[in-house]
């Protein structure tokens, strides 16, 4: 809940001081302000005169009408709090104040004669002064009336007495004022606590940090606020001394006001959208990167640079940003680049450009207490915000109906950046489980969407934050990975040279990418290709084809892949598909047809035919029983000719199409039966990705028991291969094993393995002896402890609740508050779900996450479910706003919905909320219910199936 303000005595004398002041323009500034405010006459608004020749209503639609084109914005910013409360001599409370103040001048070109000015602000803000003036003459003009919607436009509408003639130059001045609050979009406040929480030395101390994306800059001050309306910004920002202020571009001057006022003016930017504009207000401390040209500065709290938490983040950064200079051939446009872990932030990160803000998780790393794959998110996440200051910032979509040319383009630039500063981790070979499989799962539905929507499909701020979805970040990435090894990386990389060079500082749509790259094309000699007739059939279409090859005709066909599969939806793609043989070298063969008979895909007798080699392509693949079988014996008599990432697609490719009833279920439970003597990860980990499918399925069931027993079976192995390294708290050497030795603890405990629960049991009971973890590898220590508290009762979990608030390391936090959630205690999964409910025992940022691990939980899936159910006002409106993920909590708490009293019980909870109440979950709750009804029909008929299989398999 949003705290009230009040200004202090003290703030009424700064005032005071700050009108008989003369500092360059601040002064100026704050005097109008001042003195606006001191005239104001809170009278009724004055009505509008309804204009025969110009438009007096609002837009036909939620977008701006563009007869107004912004060019730059003076921003002057006061946010009023302290750092820390201290109570004051003669007043009775404490001399916090989260008021904030300031003023605007946007000036802007007209291009459409009118009598109406629209743009955005949030109802949140007052408005006391707005002042419109003729540029060209220098005269004030008459507002005749100023009007704020009320609906999701946030359309601010002002009334002229003149006309703004086309071709004319204006200004439009507004002071404002509102309040920073905890919801974290906007300018809001972040607290953190400096000192140690276990010496009783640790004290609340409170920041200003900003979150725009996608459309919360107009609840700061009015503006444009759409990504096609760039501009320049002029920002000075109004903050207590001791404290820094931080912006986009860098500090141009700065100087002291008073006693307890100084102020920072920052640069002119480059022209860019709204949604990036940002600034922090804080007693952080920094430490820098080595670039060359630019100044680089990692931002946290002062305990944690102190203990070096930053140091990683500063290593890589300045080798990434170079990296991706080299790589566009563009320089960062800037001398100057921060970066700033928030210690409440609600997205992972965010692109600012100049200014990136963090989840602290996602930036800061200590050696020995940090996971190596904590070190993996943190150099995943820098790579993807960098990648954005190009690829967002210096080129930024029209609209946020194509936001995947943002968001899909930093997530596969990343891998390659990652790949460039880690060429030990392998990253790229990451991909297909990161990305691809998460795309596809999702698009199966068809209440999925394309990536390039409808313009007049995304116009509310709830259905554009909607669109930062699995779609948009990893779609996105594999059509450009799709694209890419089609095209080859060298004439990829040729046409997005091009591309950003041609619209630097501009917007475009994807047909202005194909553009660019067909000349890539064109000019390296690669004929017969039409990119945008061959990519539209993927961007502009919802879903992906499954491609069904016959290899012993070769006759091949497609169709979408569909979970739950009605009717034949006519949609047909034009496709790159790479294959290969026991005895042939992969080729590439397009599909252009919906049916091609080809040479390539007829098998010789005994052997078999492998298509989309390692998973380079946006498709599932079927094939004809007796290929399958052949696959099958080549994976059980000898698994290396198969290429490893191709048998974790095939595990993903037969899972799916059983789910879709294109395949039997018993072909893709028996492509796990090699897996027995497999010790690779990327089949691992496809394989125990789809059989939790099978688990939310049945984990209630009596399929449970016996499926239980094979996994505990068949991950003997797999265990028995990392013993030695485990036992000893080791881990091996090579990057993507590490990952595969979580797997086999995960798999090997959950499923009752005796040697493991006496590992993890050994593990934490010394741990709680000695109240020191050093002795397990950071790698484990998330498993174990998940694990034992699962194992353990009301000690372990007391135990990892005081761990939880003694620990001032965010990524630690994370591990502990994970492993809270898994206990199968029912009455500590509720005390969990509680918390959630105090900020102050769990982080806002961190509620959606908390809920979700407890739903996937067998033991906490309806307390969850029950929790949202009855906290939905609350969690809608304290964290629905911005990009909060209000769309995977419902994901996450229905995810084990299979009976028709489930479906009947979400179908109730859509009836009973509106589409404004359900905000940016209302999709969500739409594929819940399509995913749910697959899900009933899929039990149905495979249940016993299932049942019997798995009891074949373990008699």
């Amino acid at each position: 809940m949003a705290k009230g303000f009040y200004i202090s005595k003290a703030l009424a004398i700064v005032t005071v001081i700050l009108t008989v002041t003369a500092i360059a323009g601040i002064v100026t500034m704050v005097i109008l302000y001042q003195t606006q405010i001191a005239k104001l006459n809170p009278t009724p608004r004055p009505t509008f005169t309804p204009s025969p020749t110009f438009p007096t209503g609002p837009p036909p639609n939620m977008r701006l009408p563009g007869d107004l084109v912004p060019e730059r914005y003076e921003l002057y910013l006061w946010p009023h709090f302290y750092t820390r409360i201290m109570e004051e001599v003669n007043v009775t409370s404490p001399n916090q104040t989260m008021v904030f103040t300031g003023n605007s001048t946007v000036h802007f070109h007209c291009v459409q004669s009118t009598k109406t000015i629209f743009l955005h602000s949030k109802m949140e803000l007052a408005l006391p002064v707005v002042k419109v003036t003729n540029r060209d003459t220098n005269e004030k003009m008459p507002v005749a009336g100023v009007k704020l919607h009320k609906d999701e436009s946030d359309f601010l509408e002002i009334k002229v007495d003149d006309v703004l003639v086309k071709g004319g130059n204006y200004s439009l001045f507004v002071a404002f004022e509102g309040e920073m609050m905890d919801d974290l979009v906007g300018l809001y406040i972040s607290k953190y606590n400096e000192g140690v929480p276990a010496n009783g030395d640790n004290t609340e101390r409170f920041l200003a940090a900003s979150q725009m994306q996608p459309t919360d800059a107009r609840k700061v001050f009015p503006c444009f606020d759409e990504p096609a309306m760039k501009a320049e910004f002029d920002v000075t920002i109004i903050h207590r001394r001791g404290t820094t202020a931080l912006g986009n571009w860098g500090q141009s001057g700065s100087s002291i006001i008073d006693a307890n006022w100084t102020f920072t003016r920052f640069h002119t930017t480059e022209k860019m959208s709204t949604y990036l504009l940002a600034f922090t207000v804080s007693e952080f401390k920094s430490t820098p990167s080595e670039h060359g040209r630019v100044e680089i500065r990692t931002y946290a709290r002062p305990e944690a640079i102190e203990a070096g938490q930053a140091d990683y983040a500063a290593d890589i950064t300045g080798k990434i940003l170079k990296y991706y200079e080299d790589y566009f051939n563009i320089e960062f446009p800037q001398r100057k680049l921060d970066q700033f872990a928030v210690p409440d932030f609600g997205a992972g990160a965010m692109e600012n450009w100049g200014l990136v803000t963090y989840q602290e998780p996602a930036l800061l790393y200590e050696d020995g207490v940090s996971s190596l794959f904590d070190k993996e998110w943190v150099a995943t996440i820098i790579a993807h915000e960098l990648a954005h200051q190009w690829f967002g910032n210096l080129v930024t979509m029209k609209w946020w109906n194509e936001v995947w040319l943002n968001e899909g383009f930093a997530s596969y630039l990343s891998y390659l950046a990652v790949d460039h500063v880690e060429p030990t981790w392998h990253i790229k070979d990451m991909f297909p489980v990161r990305e691809l499989h998460a795309a596809l799962e999702e698009d199966a539905l068809a209440s999925s969407e394309p990536l390039s929507s409808r313009l007049d499909a995304i116009q509310t701020p709830a259905e554009i934050t909607q669109k930062f979805n699995v779609i948009s970040y990893s779609k996105g990435a594999t059509m450009l990975r799709m694209l890419a090894d089609f095209l080859g990386e060298r004439v990829f990389q040729a046409g997005l040279r091009m591309y950003l060079n041609a619209f630097q500082y501009g917007n475009t749509e994807q047909k202005d990418l194909w553009e660019y790259l067909q000349k890539a094309a064109d000019e390296d000699g690669i004929r017969g290709i039409n990119i945008a007739t061959v990519m539209d059939t993927w961007t502009n279409q919802i879903g992906y084809p499954v491609i069904t090859i016959n290899t012993t005709n070769g006759e091949i066909n497609q169709r979408q892949f569909l979970f739950n599969q009605t009717s034949e939806s006519g949609l047909l793609w034009r496709i790159p598909i790479k294959v290969m043989s026991k005895t042939s070298e992969p080729t590439v063969v397009p599909l252009d047809t919906e049916t091609d008979k080809k040479e390539t895909f007829i098998a010789k007798p005994g052997e078999w035919i492998l298509a989309n080699i390692n998973a380079t392509g946006y498709f599932r693949v079927n094939y004809n029983p007796e290929n399958w079988r052949n696959l099958l014996i080549q994976l059980e008599t000898n698994p290396n000719p198969i290429p490893v990432i191709s048998r974790g697609q095939l595990i993903d490719d037969a899972f799916n199409l059983a789910r879709a009833k294109l395949v039997n279920v018993t072909l893709a439970l028996n492509s796990t039966r090699f897996l027995r003597n497999e010790t690779a990860y990327f089949p691992w980990d496809s394989a125990l990705k789809n059989l939790h499918y099978f688990t939310l399925m049945f984990d209630r069931s009596e399929v449970w028991g016996p499926m239980q027993t094979y996994l505990r079976e068949q991950v003997r192995g797999l265990y028995g291969f990392f013993q030695n390294y485990t036992d000893t708290s080791t881990v091996p050497s090579d990057h993507s094993q590490q990952h595969n030795q979580i797997n086999a603890i995960m798999t090997a405990c959950t499923k009752g393995l005796p040697e493991c629960h006496a590992m993890v049991t050994r593990m934490f009971d010394n741990w709680m002896r000695n109240d020191t973890n050093s002795s397990i590898h950071a790698n484990l220590r998330l498993v174990i402890y998940c694990q034992a508290v699962a194992a353990g009762g009301e000690k372990e979990w007391e135990f990892v609740w005081k761990m939880y608030q003694r620990s001032t390391f965010a990524t630690e936090r994370d591990h502990f508050r994970y492993a809270l959630t898994c206990t199968k205690k029912i009455w500590l999964l509720n005390r969990c779900l509680e918390y959630t409910l105090d900020p102050a025992k769990i982080r806002k940022m961190d509620t959606v996450s908390t809920i979700n691990s407890i739903a996937d939980n067998v033991a906490g899936q309806a307390l969850a479910w029950n929790f949202v159910r009855a906290h939905w006002t609350y969690l809608s409106q304290d964290h629905g706003g911005g990009m909060n993920p209000l769309g995977g909590l419902i994901e996450g708490v229905t995810q084990r919905f299979s009976t028709d009293f489930e479906l009947a019980e979400l179908k109730r909870f859509q009836a009973d909320h509106s589409e404004e109440e359900l905000g940016s979950a209302s999709q969500a709750v739409e594929q819940a219910i399509e995913r749910t009804q697959a899900n009933i029909q899929w039990v149905k008929e495979n249940k016993q199936t299932v049942l019997e299989w798995f009891q074949r398999e373990t008699a």
